[in-house]
This record gives C-alpha cells, sequence and structure tokens, in this order.
C-alpha cells in the first residue's frame, strides 16, 4: 500500500490497526514520533511503508480533527484492507469508492484509485480520478493520475488541456517533455487523432523546437510524411545546430530516398564537424547503402577523435572484417574488450574467427570459451567442436556439445544437428542418421531434425526415407522452400521424374526467388531436360551471388557441354583454388580436362 499523508485516512488507518493518532490540536514540531522497529524516530513528514496490516501507517503530522474520525470512516477502512488482503478486490475496491466519494478526501482518493487498479475497474479509476482533480485541482499527481488513465483508455477529448497545464507547470522540463509527447500514445491505433492532439498540445510552445519535433513525430504516425518533413525543417530553422532535428530530417528523408538522407546527414557534419551523433549515422547509413569503403573512411576518422568509444570501435572492426583487412579488425576487436560495454560475447566470437582463419586454433578455442549467451552463443560452441573435432578428438568435440545443451536445452534441436555434422565429416554418416532419428523419437514434428535426417538419408542412399521425411515436412511446412528444393533437386540429380522435379524446384523458387541454391537446382532441372542456355542463365546468377564449390562444379559441366571448353576449365580452375578440399571440383575436372 502507497505511503498515507493525509489526516483522515492516516488517522482512520491508525485507529483500525491498533496505532495511536496525534491528539486533536497537537501542532507538528510538538509531537513525539513513534520509535521504528528500528529503534529510530521517524522523520517528520515522512510516510512510513506497511506492506500488511501487522505495519505501521504513521499518520501525516499536521493536527486530525477528531470529527471526521467517525466509526464508520473507521470500520470501512477495516473492512476494504482485510477485503484486499484476502484477495477480494471487487469488494475492496467498492467500499473504498462509496468511502472516498463521501468523504472526498484527496488521500482516500488517491488510495481509492489504487484499489480500482487491482480490481481492474478502470472504470472506477476513471471516476475517481476526475473527482480527485475536482476536489484538490493544484495537484500534479491528481493530474498525472487522470491524464494517465484517459491515455490508457485512448480518451484523447478534452486531454489537451490537462497536458499543456502540466507541461506549462514545469517550464524547465518542457523541452524534454515535449520530446517524450508521442510515447504516451504509442498504443493508441488512431493516428490521425494522436496528430490533431499533439497540434493542440503544442500550439502554445511552437517557439521551442522540440515543439516541432513532437509535431514530426506525430506527422509520420499518422502517414503525413510531408507535414512531418516540413515540421522537421521548422525545428532545424529554430535551432540550426539541434543534432536530433538533423537526425530526425534523416530518417523521414530515407523513407524516401536513402540517398537524400545522406546528403542530408552530410551537409550538417560539414557545417557542424563536432556533431558526433551525426556522423555516427551518416557512416551507419553508408553501410546500409553498402558504400563501404566511404563508411570505413568516415568511421576511421571517427575512431581518431573517439578511439575509446565502443560505438565508434565496433563498427570499424566488423568493417575491416568485411573488407579482410584482418589486422585492423583484430587491433579493434582487442581493444573493444578492453572497454566498460555491457556485454564483450560479440567482439569475443569475431576474435575467435579472426584466430581460427589465421590457424591459431588454441587462441580461437580460448575467445570462443568467452562467448557468453545469446545470438553468439551457439555458433560460438558449434565452432568450437568443429575445431576439436578436426583435432582428432571427436568424443570431446560431441561432449561440448552434449554440454552446451544440457545448460541451454532451447539449443538442444540445432547442437544435435551441429552433432550430427560432426558425424558425417567423420565418415559416421549411418551414426549421424541415428542420432538424428533418436531425437526425432520424441520430436516427430520438428521440422529442422526432418529436414537434416532426409538429407542424411540421401547420402545413405535410403531414398525413401529421404522422400518421406522430405513430403511430412512440407505438409507441416507448406512454405518451406528448402523442403521443396531438396526433393526436387534428389530427383533431378538422379535424373528421374524430371516434370515433377521442375514442378517442386518452380515452387521453391517462387518462395525464394533470390536463393541461390535454388537457383542451382533450377539449373540442374534444365540441364537434364537440356536447355543448356536456361541452365546457364541461372547458374551464373546463382555462382555471382554465392561463389559455392557444388555451384562452380555445375557452371563448369554446362559451359563445357556448350562448347566454351576454355572457359568451364577456368571456372573450374579459380573455383578449385578457393576450395582446394572439393570432390565436387576435382571431380568435374577430370571428367573435364582434355
Amino acid at each position: 500500500m502507497k505511503y498515507i499523508k493525509s489526516t483522515l485516512l492516516g488517522a482512520a488507518l491508525a485507529l483500525a490497526f491498533g496505532m495511536s493518532a496525534p491528539a486533536a490540536g497537537d501542532p507538528p514540531q510538538d509531537r513525539q514520533e513513534k520509535p521504528s522497529k528500528a529503534g529510530k524516530a521517524a522523520k517528520p513528514g515522512k510516510r512510513a511503508p506497511r506492506a500488511n496490516t501487522s505495519e505501521s501507517i504513521v499518520p501525516h503530522p499536521e493536527a486530525t480533527d477528531g470529527s471526521e474520525l467517525t466509526g464508520q470512516v473507521v470500520y470501512q477502512v477495516l473492512l476494504a484492507e482485510v477485503a484486499l488482503q484476502r484477495g477480494r478486490n471487487e469488494f475492496a475496491s467498492q467500499a473504498y469508492a462509496d468511502l472516498a466519494t463521501r468523504t472526498r478526501d484527496a488521500a482516500i482518493l488517491e488510495r481509492a484509485i489504487e484499489v480500482a487498479g487491482y480490481a481492474r475497474r478502470f472504470d472506477r479509476v476513471q471516476q475517481l480520478a476526475r473527482l480527485w482533480v475536482e476536489v484538490d485541482p493544484e495537484s500534479k499527481r491528481a493530474q498525472q493520475v487522470l491524464v494517465g488513465v484517459l491515455v490508457m483508455s485512448n480518451q484523447l477529448d478534452g486531454l489537451a488541456p490537462q497536458l499543456i497545464s502540466m507541461l506549462e507547470a514545469d517550464r524547465p522540463a518542457l523541452p524534454g517533455n515535449l520530446l517524450a509527447l508521442n510515447r504516451m500514445f504509442a498504443r493508441n491505433p488512431d493516428r490521425q487523432a494522436v496528430l490533431q492532439l499533439i497540434k493542440k498540445v503544442c500550439a502554445p510552445f511552437l517557439d521551442l523546437p522540440e515543439a516541432h519535433y513532437a509535431l514530426a513525430v506525430a506527422a509520420s504516425a499518422a502517414g503525413e510524411h510531408e507535414q512531418a518533413l516540413a515540421e522537421a525543417r521548422q525545428a532545424l530553422q529554430l535551432r540550426p545546430d539541434w543534432e536530433p532535428g538533423a537526425l530526425l530530417q534523416a530518417q523521414l528523408l530515407a523513407r524516401k530516398s536513402p540517398g537524400e538522407a545522406i546528403v542530408s546527414l552530410q551537409a550538417f557534419a560539414e557545417k557542424y564537424p563536432q556533431a558526433r551523433d551525426v556522423q555516427l549515422h551518416l557512416a551507419r547509413a553508408l553501410v546500409g547503402e553498402k558504400r563501404y569503403a566511404e563508411a570505413k573512411r568516415l568511421f576511421e576518422q571517427l575512431l581518431l577523435a573517439y578511439p575509446n568509444n565502443p560505438d565508434v570501435v565496433y563498427p570499424v572492426a566488423i568493417l575491416a572484417l568485411q573488407e579482410n583487412d584482418k589486422v585492423l579488425a583484430e587491433a579493434q576487436l582487442k581493444h573493444l574488450v578492453t572497454l566498460d560495454i555491457p556485454d564483450k560475447s560479440a567482439p569475443y566470437y569475431y576474435l575467435g574467427q579472426v584466430a581460427e582463419e589465421n590457424r591459431q586454433e588454441a587462441e580461437a578455442l580460448a575467445y570462443y570459451r568467452q562467448v557468453g549467451p545469446g545470438e553468439h552463443y551457439l555458433p560460438a560452441q558449434i565452432r568450437s567442436a568443429a575445431i576439436i573435432a578436426q583435432q582428432g578428438k571427436l568424443d570431446e568435440a560431441r561432449s561440448l556439445l552434449r554440454d552446451a545443451a544440457a545448460r541451454d536445452p532451447q539449443l538442444r534441436v540445432q547442437l544435435v544437428i551441429a552433432e550430427a555434422a560432426l558425424l558425417r565429416d567423420a565418415k559416421q554418416t549411418e551414426a549421424a542418421l541415428q542420432l538424428l532419428e533418436e531425437d526425432l523419437k520424441e520430436q516427430p514434428a520438428q521440422t529442422d531434425l526432418l529436414y537434416e535426417s532426409a538429407l542424411m538419408a540421401e547420402r545413405l542412399g535410403r531414398l525413401e526415407l529421404m522422400e518421406s521425411r522430405l513430403r511430412k515436412l512440407i505438409e507441416l511446412q507448406p512454405d518451406s522452400a528448402q523442403a521443396y528444393n531438396a526433393l526436387g533437386y534428389s530427383y533431378a540429380d538422379r535424373n528421374v521424374r524430371l516434370p515433377e522435379a521442375r514442378q517442386l524446384i518452380e515452387k521453391a523458387l517462387k518462395l525464394a526467388p533470390n536463393d541461390p541454391f535454388i537457383l542451382d537446382s533450377m539449373a540442374w532441372v534444365l540441364y537434364r531436360q537440356g536447355d543448356l542456355e536456361g541452365a546457364l542463365t541461372h547458374l551464373q546468377r546463382a555462382y555471382a551471388q554465392r561463389p559455392d564449390a557444388e555451384i562452380a562444379a555445375h557452371l563448369g559441366e554446362v559451359l563445357w557441354m556448350l562448347g566454351r571448353k576454355d572457359e568451364a576449365q577456368r571456372t573450374l580452375r579459380e573455383a578449385q583454388k578457393k576450395h582446394p578440399a572439393s570432390e565436387e571440383i576435382q571431380e568435374a575436372l577430370k571428367r573435364f580436362s582434355p
């Protein structure tokens, strides 16, 4: 229960729960405070905490008129509080509402509103809040409660005067309150009504850029994009060096043209070179438009000015990784883990990747071990297990994955699939399938397990099992592009049921039109049907997106069959440099060498 400072409610509760109320007429400075359980006197004017009937309620030290403490008031307070403790929230709410309406006491009204909230009687909350404002129109707390109730119930009519009054009452906080205005109505679905309300509320404050900012946000949410942009520009006219205004303007421009947003950010950054947030957003916008070289230059400039800012260091490291600059990436990632950031899992994960690519296996494992729960935890465990398995310690690698599954059961399926992949790579394909089958017995409708077991069955030549698994997956997940693709490709690869294979792959391609592996499958079925040119077109698209070894082998074969033998050999040799261990490339080179 809230602490009580009303003379009427405080004294009534004191009597109801066996406490001594202050004598009528005793001045506050003369009243002796009753020692607390800790042996210290309560400070005058403070409310004493209370969680149940055995705790103390210290009345406000102001004198209480004994005539107000009728037996009915005491009885009704006691009745309501006991009912509340026994879970009879509606009864307690009704009792407090009756008492509050009769006494018109501010603290009883506040308590009645609180109890009505427990009872989920929001109609009663609103009635009592209006009465509280009527009883105590100067009370900020009463106004806040009434506004909160109206906002929560999406009743915007007549709300503007209350909001304006509250905003004007706290002038020092006015700019920040205007910026936060839209958050009050985030759950209101009528965005036009919210916009009209915010127009009224902001009307007295249009000399402030924050008012125009609030209008821009409301207009944008209501779909009035031109109005939103005009308000953002007006905010910047009032305060030309205001970064929030520049960022809002860029955000609004980006909806129509990311290029225009970048230009606006560049212009602001040139005029105000110390505008760090604008420069950061500009760099991120450049990354979003894949203008990596420009983004990297800007981030490196920011790094000189803010060498210890994680918002700068981390993007520099990631861009360096993207451009294969391992030296810069490693340096920045190592610096990042020395900074005060809440979660260091991401930099440790990427440091592990860098070490792994540099064949520093011990260092990679050490970094991966420091990756905690979150999005990088699963790949860190899988990569660690792969490193250990490559060292010839398959049992240890499997134990690592099983321990991780025990720590986080939600990751069990993905970790079982990873364990099966270790067995497959160790040429223990039958054991891999058996592992997946064991989990499928417990989760027969688990789609990832169905898909992986189908692929494993195909490797073992158990085509009926593969087909049954994929058809069950399609039944459970009819929008699974990978299931249609896998089944269609299995037919095309064996050169059987080609019309059905094509239908299945066409279905997959509709679901995922730019997937390079599905494009490869489509090319392969076209190749089987004799459409070499169509196959080449799809393969070139696929290989441009993903220079995968199997796609390269297919591309080389189709080029060879088209009579473009030199190009076929060149494609295969270049692919072999990228994938020296690929059996598909080696087989293709044997078949298509002079």
